[in-house]
């Protein structure tokens, strides 16, 4: 093979490389690239320690005996995903019902809409939200209601992406970020007029106790809307299936054990919640929230094949391999939850806090 043949080959793999990793491996927002993969605030030498230390705590996730640890792995959990759910998902990390004729971002921005309009957010009311990851949802809901957004997350890396976010979009004024703990919120009493959480209260090891700090930082007659992972009334737990399906996606999501959906209500009433409205926003005539697992597919091989090559180089951490092989295995155990309807990650329940409170 003489020179030019050989620099044209070189050429032409290096331009194949950069096209697979860099243009074709970031998802719809191009706000994290392949080459970027971290550990969050985990040094990349203790990625596999901390991945190792997660998976043997979430093993069996309803036997958990310490639930005071929980925000901790939490926390680890998030610092080993969030650069993979923002490079493979994009900035809002919950599902949303498929749309016919709409993509899937306009799907999730109409699905963070629509709870926004649930608490009747307003231009200057200071509204929270639970649990908010990098922000996406966040930028959603200021744009839509031009309310002022205070989010909270117990991941110091996620409050640092989502503030990057939040100032390339021009919603740094309408958006705050705060680090903490939602059973433990840095908030005054009666300080907002709506919150929402998205998909996010799953993580609480007991519902009412971060129940209890959201209503308490609401102000009397406030409304406040939350998207509950559960298990639905066609969940069996003598059933053998049913009962891997739901333990996949518990050790997968870092949730120490999902709550049925008779459970979310009673947990509302309980610290003093009048129950509005309660929904299944999974349920027919909703389209499969988990079609877009099912599409992604050749996207998990690929991107799977990406993560690999990283590591192998040194680009990305060593640990990086396994985390998204447990993302791909919990992927597949959300779509047997959804295809069953076994499981919901969109029980819909809309609070309201008593003007007597």
């Amino acid at each position: 093979m003489d020179s030019l043949s050989l620099f044209c080959t070189g050429a032409l793999i290096a331009g194949g490389l950069y096209w697979f990793v860099c243009i074709l491996g970031p998802a719809e927002q191009k706000g994290k690239r392949a080459t970027d993969l971290s550990g969050g605030s985990i040094s990349a030498e203790k990625v596999r320690d901390n991945y190792n230390s997660y998976w043997s705590f979430f093993r069996r996730p309803k036997e958990i005996e310490t639930a005071e640890k929980v925000p901790d792995f939490v926390d680890t959990f998030y610092n080993l995903v969030t650069d993979i759910y923002e490079w493979g998902w994009g900035q809002s990390f919950h599902f949303s019902p498929s749309i016919p004729g709409k993509s899937h971002r306009d799907a999730t921005r109409l699905h963070e809409e629509m709870a926004v309009d649930l608490i009747e957010a307003k231009p200057g009311h200071k509204i929270l939200d639970v649990g908010c990851g990098v922000g996406g949802p966040m930028r959603a809901i200021a744009s839509h209601s031009r309310a002022n957004v205070v989010g909270i997350t117990i991941n110091e890396y996620q409050v640092n992406r989502a503030k990057l976010h939040n100032k390339k979009a021009g919603l740094d004024a309408l958006c705050e970020v705060v680090c903490g703990n939602f059973l433990e919120m840095p908030f005054a009493d009666n300080s907002f007029d709506g919150a929402y959480s998205i998909e996010a209260t799953c993580h609480a090891p007991k519902l009412e106790e971060v129940y209890a700090e959201i209503f308490r930082v609401l102000k009397p007659g406030s409304l406040y809307v939350s998207y509950e992972w559960v298990t639905t009334d066609k969940y069996n737990c003598d059933n053998a299936e049913h009962v891997a399906v739901i333990q996949g996606i518990e050790r997968g999501d870092a949730l120490p054990g999902l709550r049925s959906y008779d459970d979310i209500a009673e947990s509302a009433k309980k610290v003093g919640f009048e129950v509005v409205k309660e929904k299944d926003l999974a349920k027919p005539p909703a389209q499969p929230w988990w079609s877009r697992l099912k599409m992604g597919r050749v996207a998990y091989w690929r991107n799977h094949i990406v993560v690999t090559i990283l590591a192998a180089l040194g680009i990305a951490p060593k640990g990086t391999v396994d985390v998204h092989e447990m993302l791909f295995h919990t992927a597949d155990h959300l779509t047997r939850g959804g295809e069953t309807g076994i499981f919901s990650p969109m029980h819909m329940i809309l609070c309201k806090k008593p003007h007597s409170s």
